[in-house]
């Protein structure tokens, strides 16, 4: 009789007749599922030998054990540890293994998955993103998410890690959503409901280095790790001998999230990281079992990649990633120095102009192969030919606030009304826009690092920090690092916390985005601007202005980060309306709903143009004699 088939090659999945338990321990003689099942006294009194392959892999099919039953792998009669592919762990990293049998009923069979364009990404931690940081209490929330006008949630990782909180880039268990936010059906119940409210939901996912604490998987192989290192230490074998099963483990962890959770995509942190000189990357292969077994679902595919390389957005066969956005750090840093003037480490590496500003929307990366001079050396690929849809804009997200001295979001560094219009490019810009979790109502909480790891682990973790933070010349002094909040303590993770009650209190900030949002959603030129004709140019030292050609559709945006600016003579062409048409306001950042202070009806004066200090304004041609 054959035996029942398995989903995935590792793990423990219930089967006709027990659980089929297979895994990857190829330095050792000896492996036993010992399982504990609910009611036993011993918890190890059942043990199961697995049968050796003769490959590194050791299977067999329990009898004993069924859905919700505890379990580790004792290796060759001696200690026994959780699972390398547990489903879950109930008590944390360092507890048991609970075989998983979902029985949750989808109910978003006609949900067809999320395509490349017309999104607006939300960036959500669970465990911050509410006061009980839960799926549960998450999911309540997304109506209002909708409401704004979001388009897809993106989750930070939730692969499981020790303590009592973190940021998930620690994870050591890769197949287990993390404990701390409920049960893996409350994530499954997450997905669903974001589906049902027309949301999209990508997950962000950690294959670049393991995490330092409970992690058990070199008690079952040496090989996870290969020879070569990268920023987080040994980096995973991908590429050096026995790498074949590592890959294949995270081959099936990509395609489990997304079979098993419904999700519409995948972020994948730092893959400038991962190193692998295999003829094909592992990435390459990850993202195509993805999207195999999303099937008829669309995926999006996300890679956050600091050198700035384009292989992520080419194929696999042409040693690409196959994915289809990357993150744009080069945004970010030009409008970071652009709104506080802040000039030190990467941020050297850009002034904040009006130019650079025009570029990012011309081109995606500022950087396409000039020399870094930060780095030493050269960054960034071209992007000549690439969608600007491919390229995720943002003025926050977890990285740029959390690794900061002091969590600070970026309301609190510049002045309002320079926000506001940064974040009228921002929002209107032809790239995709992502948001961070209560940017949208200036949330007062700060975003800070926190991890709860072991006191030896969490001191190495808190001064490798602090040597991070030294890169800024400000930071490094002993009165300011004194000031810097311990990642490991509780009070770390509770200021961290949003107040999502502040969407009413902070509804001036709210209704802008909420408004921008829905302008790049219902105008017919911003809607798809993506695939309009991007021109722009300089108006001086702090003003610049973007014009969209869509067929016989244009808009102009005009930015000013500087003091008010009157435009006489004007001998710029892109500020001429189309034949026959004046140009009219059509929005504008310094309206008084907003806590604007109010916009003129017409920039245009007998003596010159006259474009407000702090401010953006959108501008539509309207034929001439047309006064509606």
């Amino acid at each position: 009789m054959a035996e029942p088939q398995r989903r995935l090659p590792i793990g423990a999945e219930p089967v006709e007749g027990g659980v089929s338990f297979r895994v990857w321990a190829p330095d050792h003689q000896k492996v036993e599922a010992v399982v504990h099942n609910a009611g036993d006294e011993n918890p190890y009194e059942s043990a199961y030998e697995l049968e050796s392959e003769g490959n590194g892999y050791f299977s067999g099919i329990c009898p004993k054990a069924s859905a919700g039953s505890l379990y580790r792998y004792r290796i060759d009669d001696g200690e026994a540890f959780p699972d390398p592919a547990s489903r879950y762990q109930p008590d944390g990293p360092h507890g048991p293994s609970r075989v998983e049998g979902s029985r949750f009923e989808w109910t978003d069979q006609d949900w067809r998955g999320i395509g490349r364009e017309g999104h607006v990404i939300y960036e959500m931690h669970i465990g911050t993103y509410t006061k009980p940081g839960t799926w549960s209490a998450a999911a309540e929330q997304l109506p209002a998410l909708v409401e704004l006008g979001i388009t897809v949630v993106e989750v930070m990782p939730v692969a499981d890690f020790p303590g009592r909180f973190g940021w998930g880039y620690d994870g050591v268990n890769h197949f287990a959503p993390c404990r701390l936010y409920g049960e893996p059906d409350d994530f499954r119940r997450f997905v669903d409901r974001a589906h049902g409210l027309g949301l999209g939901v990508l997950l962000d996912v950690v294959y670049n280095h393991f995490g330092p604490e409970g992690n058990y998987l070199e008690r079952f192989s040496t090989y996870y790790y290969g020879p070569k290192s990268n920023e987080w230490g040994r980096a995973i074998n991908f590429d050096s001998e026995n790498s074949q099963p590592v890959r294949e483990f995270f081959i099936a962890n990509a395609a489990y999230w997304i079979e098993e959770f419904h999700l519409d995509g995948l972020r994948f942190d730092a893959t400038h990281a991962i190193k692998d000189e295999s003829q094909v990357h592992i990435l390459g292969l990850i993202t195509e079992r993805a999207r195999q077994v999303a099937g008829n679902r669309s995926l999006l595919l996300v890679a956050e990649n600091e050198s700035q390389e384009t292989a992520c957005l080419r194929p696999k066969e042409e040693r690409g990633f196959g994915m289809d956005a990357v993150w744009n750090d080069d945004f970010h840093h030009c409008a970071h120095v652009a709104l506080t003037g802040y000039h030190d480490a990467y941020y050297s590496e850009y002034y904040g102009s009006p130019q650079e500003l025009v570029s990012t929307a011309k081109w995606g990366y500022l950087y396409q192969g000039q020399r870094f001079f930060w780095q030493g050396k050269r960054r960034g690929s071209p992007t000549i030919g690439i969608s600007p849809s491919c390229f995720i804009n943002y003025t926050q997200n977890h990285d740029q606030i959390g690794n900061s001295a002091w969590g600070i979001r970026l309301h609190k560094l510049t002045n309002p009304a320079s926000l506001r219009a940064i974040t009228t490019l921002l929002m209107l810009a032809p790239q995709t826009p992502m948001l961070f979790q209560g940017q949208e109502f200036s949330a007062s909480s700060p975003f800070l690092y926190f991890s709860d790891l072991n006191p030896e682990t969490s001191r190495q973790v808190h001064d490798g920090r602090i040597d991070f933070l030294k890169q800024f010349t400000n930071i490094d002094s002993p009165e300011v690092i004194s000031t810097i909040d311990k990642p490991y303590e509780l009070d770390t993770f509770v200021q961290s916390r949003l107040d999502l009650s502040q969407r009413e209190r902070h509804f001036k900030v709210y209704s802008l985005y909420r408004d921008l949002i829905r302008l790049r959603r219902e105008d017919p030129v911003f809607r798809k601007g993506y695939l309009c004709r991007i021109e722009g140019a300089v108006l001086g030292q702090f003003g610049f202005l973007l014009r969209y050609f869509l067929g016989d559709e244009q808009r102009l945006i005009i930015v000013n980060l500087g003091r008010e600016m009157h435009l006489a003579p004007m001998p710029e062409p892109l500020l001429a309306p189309p034949l026959g048409c004046r140009w009219e306001p059509l929005w504008s950042s310094e309206k008084v709903e907003y806590g604007g202070s109010g916009t003129p009806a017409h920039l245009e004066t007998e003596r010159f143009w006259r474009v407000q200090g702090n401010a953006a304004v959108v501008l539509q041609p309207v034929p001439e004699g047309d006064e509606s």
